[in-house]
């Protein structure tokens, strides 16, 4: 009950300093949220892995649902790996300069794509042995 009549009836305003004025079970409700269907939300909500082995940086990203020509694999700025499905959902990667950004392989199979990105050889540095005078 108010001891106060409104002239807006019940609603108290949403005044920012007004502490009685916040929803604490509506603190969302402005928020804009789209809503996802099933196809679009396999790839945002696909779990990517990286594992680095000695020859290549190995991507798996799990993606049921999508046919291989819904998601593409690009390079961009020769060291960014971006894999993107049809519905404008991407992932970037920025990768180490010692990897080979003409030789990336991508493959799908199962619903998993694989990414390989191969890394340079290290050159093994010379070492000339020195002898001691003295």
């Amino acid at each position: 009950m108010s001891l106060i009549p409104s002239f807006f009836g019940n609603r108290r305003s949403n005044n920012v300093f007004d502490p009685f004025s916040l929803d604490v079970w509506d603190a969302l409700k402005d928020f804009p949220v789209s809503t996802r269907s099933p196809e679009t939300s396999a790839f945002v909500d696909a779990r990517i892995d990286w594992r680095e082995t000695p020859e290549a940086h190995v991507f798996k990203a799990d993606v049921p649902g999508l046919k291989k020509e819904e998601v593409k694999v690009e390079v961009e700025d020769d060291r960014v790996l971006q894999i993107s499905g049809e519905r404008n959902f991407m992932r970037r990667f920025r990768l180490p300069e010692n990897v080979k950004m003409d030789q990336v392989k991508a493959s799908m199979e199962n619903g998993v794509l694989t990414v390989t990105v191969p890394k340079m050889e290290v050159k093994k540095p010379d070492v000339k042995a020195i002898d001691i005078s003295g």
